[in-house]
């Protein structure tokens, strides 16, 4: 086992802990640990992202929903819409060129980023579950949000655990894990349209999977003992400078 493979694991293990302490978040560094450390072409490293993200997601839904924190019904509904949009979204992204890829990821990044360093106002818009929108409205925002994750490889819980609260009217806690069950769908259907067109080193990708979902779980141990907000704000900004130097790599 090389040098690379080990720093590619143990930074896989890094973005599994900060899932675990952060509920989500982490599995969008997943694209440039599998571009930038593994040295995989942009259409491979978003497509191996999107099976650690589908991976890890189903990991943290089995936790909320043993919490009752999970919508079933309107989690398959928007997540059906979600799995339309993603698997367009994944045929187009295995057929665009690797730096506009990148740069539309390195921009989702800085978005990322800036919802996370605003998270606590999106929570006090979306506690008081009392508003319903049209369904046509729940499924233009699935498939956008759907295209959007398959595309670049990010899992969008900061687009999805919004559009669960303000439009379908879910409490946060429930669109929370409500959003891991849509995140899963769209991550699967993304990674089948990229499949059309990219094929993937198995191995690694596992590999980079257990790592994340082993980190995951050691991360959640620690929920209760980290300052939740101060670790998110924290996180955000590591986000936004990674953003940044993607953009920089590919620009520049």
């Amino acid at each position: 086992m090389n040098s690379t493979v080990i720093l590619t694991a143990g930074l896989a293990v890094l973005i599994g802990v900060s899932l675990g302490l952060l509920g989500g978040g982490g599995s969008i560094l997943a694209v440039p640990l599998l571009a930038y450390v593994a040295g995989l072409p942009p259409q491979e490293a978003i497509a191996g992202s999107l099976f650690v993200v589908a991976v890890t997601s189903m990991v943290g839904l089995i936790n909320h929903a043993r919490r009752g924190h999970v919508r079933w019904r309107i989690g398959a509904f928007f997540g059906t819409a979600s799995m339309v949009g993603a698997f367009a979204g994944g045929l187009l992204g295995g057929r665009l060129p690797g730096t506009v890829l990148m740069v539309a990821f390195a921009l989702m990044m800085v978005a990322t980023s800036a919802a996370m360093l605003r998270r606590r106002k999106t929570q006090v818009a979306g506690t008081n579950g009392q508003r319903h929108h049209a369904r046509w409205r729940i499924l233009l925002d699935g498939l956008v949000v759907g295209f959007i994750t398959g595309m670049v490889g990010a899992g969008g819980g900061f687009l999805v655990v919004p559009a669960l609260a303000l439009l379908a009217g879910l409490s946060m806690p429930a669109a929370v894990g409500t959003s891991l069950m849509v995140i899963a769908m769209k991550s699967v259907a993304g990674l089948a349209g990229y499949l059309t067109v990219v094929s993937l080193d198995w191995g690694l990708i596992l590999m980079v999977t257990v790592a994340a979902v082993l980190g995951a779980l050691a991360g959640s141990r620690f929920t209760d003992r980290v300052p939740e907000t101060r670790l998110r704000q924290s996180f955000g900004v590591f986000v936004l400078i990674m953003g940044a130097m993607v953009l920089a790599l590919e620009l520049l």
